[in-house]
Formats: structure tokens, C-alpha cells, sequence
């Protein structure tokens, strides 16, 4: 049996085609909802905080909540890939420091180029995850103990490259740009029509497919409903935007990020070695699938996205400092990921879930300061999100493993 083959079969139900209805209705009937329950969550998230705060769905307070979750979006997309896979990396936070701390030295004291800098500070995030991969693969050695290590071993670093004063100014427009700009109306408005424009020609290729595979193709009636929800959001969001300064730049970038990963874990080879290795490493080993190179690859992806949320965050502070990155919002990315409904025990995750739930985490932070909550109480809230959603992930396991699937 061939490798590819080998991983289409482990990984049923991750592959590109789509369960037929049956297999939806199974699923369903098991517990797994899909992004259902983060979706009626975040409604009733947002309910309550507008009864509370008539400024909370307001397009100031929304394109604020844009910015504030774009750091975590990014390090919850890495979660979603590492953990898919069945490893763990508690160095995230770090990383994210570290690669921050390297990009204002670079800019502020050595001035680099902007273009050499992100290269530098991309290559370290890069470097690091794949270091640890390699760690964990050819020592033997646990991710949870090698990232936890690194997590220390980067911190320290981080203050290291910083120096005494504890923070830096980064004071360079092209990096304050990425999480400070907004894009002009009109730029806005076509990169709607392209969204839904690339959507409907992937649900069309998807239908093509289904009936290509004889496993029954979406109706047309369904694809136009679809196509049109999509539509009706872009559009909505970018007239609902740009009645206060815009789309925020940073959208785009997080939002590029997810659908690049995506198609990665859903429709390419690699992304299916993901799901079957954190489904059954070692059944996938003995199928020919290169278990080592997925397990060093995902921890290298997810040093790499660590890299950009220290850019993203560089810019959003104009600054670096020794409070970037850290163990919270570490925690955060987790929670965000497994809100989203990411299996802590590896083989099921979604990227845009995962986006949802650090929607989630940031609505619940942002809500809780617009009422005037110290930083305790967000800590609070969000640790018993997290409880709750691993609660959740744990009771769906074990509907799945009752119902064979």
C-alpha cells in the first residue's frame, strides 16, 4: 500500500470529499456538532455583554475586538495543527517573545531593513519549532517536556536580547502598519467580492467532486443558499466596518493565514499525515506514513506562526517588551483551539473553529473590560471556558467511542 493511500484510509472522514448525509447524520447524532455550540456560545456571549454595555456591538468596539484577537487567532491556528497531530507546544508564548524581542533589536538598535528583519525574526520562530521537533523525534523525548523547557530556555532569551530596560520602541511605520492600518473602502469592498467570488468556486469544485466520487453532490439550491450566507456576511461586515475607520489590515492578515493552514490540513497530502498520525502514530507508521517528518514539521509550523504573532504583536505595542508573549497567553491559544473543538488526545481539529473560539476568548475579555472588570476576573473566565471546553471534548469522546466512530 502506498503512503498517500495509506493515509486516505486512516485518516476517513478528514480526506477532501465530504461525508454523505448518513455519515453527517451519525455524527451528529454522536455529539459532534461541529462550530454549532461555539456559534450559540458566542451569541450568548454577545447578548449579554450588549445588555450590560450598549457600546459592545458597535463598530469601534468590534474593529477593537479585530485587533485584540489577532495575536491569539494566529497562535490558536498553530495549536490546531500541533495538536491534530497528537504533540503539544507550551513554548508558544515564548516564542512569540522571543521572536518580538529579535525583530525590535534588529529594527531599533542594528537597523536592519524591515525586509531582512522579518526574515531574521521568521527563520528564528521557524528554527526553534523545528528544533524542538527534532528534539522530540530523535531524543525521544516528550513535546510536552521539550516545548516546556523551551518555554523557559526562550524567556530567557527574550530578556536577554532586551536588556535591562525591559522594553524597546519600535518605532517603524512599515511594521506599525500591519496591526494599526485600515484598509481603503474600496480595497475593501473588492476583497469581499473575492472572498465570496473563491468561495463559490470551491463549493462548485466540491459538488464536481462529490458527483465525481458517486457519493452524492450538493443541491443546487443549497450551494446558492451557501454562497449567498457567505456573501451577505463579507458584504454585512464590510459595510457594519466601514461606518467607523474600516476593515483593520490585520483581518486580512489572520484571516490568510487560516484559510492558507486550512487548505493545508484539509486538502493537501501532508495535512492528511496530520490527522492520521494524531489519530493512530503508530498504525500510520507501519502504513508508510513519515511520522517523524509530520511530527518535526507541525512543531516547525507552529514555531513559524508563533514568529508572526510576535510581528503582530511588535506592531499593536509599537514597542517589545518583557511582558510580550508568556504563559497567559499561552493558555489562551489553548483554549481558544479547544473551544473550537480541537481533541486534546490529537486527530480532530478545525482551523476556523478555532478561529471561532478565539473569537470567543476575545469577546469574553473585551466584554468583561468594557465593564469595568479587573484583568483577575478575564483570567477567571477564561480558565473556566477552557475547563468547560475540555469537559466538553472529554463527554464527545467518549459519545464517539459508544456510537464506533
Amino acid at each position: 500500500m502506498q503512503p498517500v493511500q495509506a493515509a486516505a484510509e486512516l485518516s476517513a472522514g478528514h480526506s477532501s470529499a465530504r461525508p454523505s448525509r448518513r455519515e453527517q447524520l451519525r455524527t451528529v447524532l454522536a455529539g459532534d456538532l461541529g462550530p454549532v455550540p461555539v456559534l450559540v456560545g458566542l451569541a450568548g456571549i454577545w447578548i449579554f455583554f450588549q445588555t450590560q454595555n450598549a457600546n459592545f456591538l458597535t463598530a469601534r468596539n468590534l474593529s477593537n475586538l479585530i485587533l485584540q484577537m489577532a495575536v491569539v487567532t494566529v497562535l490558536a491556528i498553530a495549536t490546531v495543527v500541533v495538536m491534530t497531530a497528537g504533540e503539544i507546544d507550551l513554548s508558544l508564548g515564548s516564542v512569540t517573545g522571543v521572536t518580538s524581542a529579535l525583530l525590535g533589536v534588529l529594527l531599533t538598535n542594528d537597523h536592519w531593513p524591515v525586509a531582512a528583519a522579518l526574515a531574521a525574526t521568521f527563520a528564528l520562530g521557524l528554527g526553534i519549532g523545528a528544533l524542538q521537533g527534532a528534539v522530540t523525534v530523535f531524543v525521544g523525548v516528550p513535546s510536552f517536556i521539550v516545548t516546556l523547557g523551551g518555554f523557559l530556555a526562550w524567556s530567557g532569551l527574550q530578556l536577554s536580547l532586551i536588556g535591562a530596560a525591559g522594553d524597546l520602541p519600535v518605532n517603524n511605520g512599515t511594521i506599525a502598519q500591519i496591526a494599526n492600518a485600515y484598509l481603503a473602502p474600496s480595497t475593501a469592498w473588492a476583497l469581499a467580492a473575492g472572498c465570496v467570488a473563491f468561495f463559490a468556486i470551491v463549493e462548485l469544485a466540491r459538488r464536481r467532486e462529490r458527483r465525481g466520487a458517486a457519493v452524492g453532490s450538493i443541491r443546487p439550491l443549497v450551494l446558492v443558499l451557501r454562497v449567498c450566507a457567505v456573501a451577505a456576511f463579507a458584504f454585512g461586515l464590510v459595510v457594519f466596518l466601514n461606518t467607523n475607520f474600516g476593515v483593520p489590515f490585520v483581518l486580512l492578515v489572520f484571516s490568510g493565514v487560516a484559510l492558507v493552514v486550512g487548505w493545508l490540513m484539509r486538502r493537501t497530502i501532508f495535512g492528511r499525515y496530520i490527522y492520521a498520525v494524531g489519530g493512530n502514530a503508530e498504525a500510520s507508521r507501519r502504513a508508510g506514513v513519515p511520522v517523524a517528518v509530520v511530527r518535526i514539521g507541525v512543531l516547525a509550523i507552529s514555531g513559524l506562526l508563533a514568529g508572526l504573532a510576535g510581528v503582530i504583536s511588535t506592531s499593536n505595542l509599537y514597542a517589545t517588551s518583557a511582558g510580550v508573549g508568556g504563559s497567559i497567553l499561552l493558555l489562551e491559544a489553548i483554549a481558544a483551539a479547544v473551544i473550537g473543538g480541537t481533541s486534546l488526545f490529537g486527530g480532530r481539529g478545525r482551523v476556523y473553529h478555532a478561529v471561532l473560539g478565539a473569537l470567543v476568548v476575545a469577546s469574553v475579555e473585551n466584554g468583561l473590560a468594557l465593564l469595568g472588570k479587573p484583568a483577575s476576573t478575564e483570567d477567571m473566565a477564561t480558565g473556566v471556558i477552557l475547563v468547560l471546553a475540555v469537559s466538553l471534548d472529554a463527554l464527545n469522546r467518549r459519545r464517539r467511542a459508544a456510537t464506533g466512530q
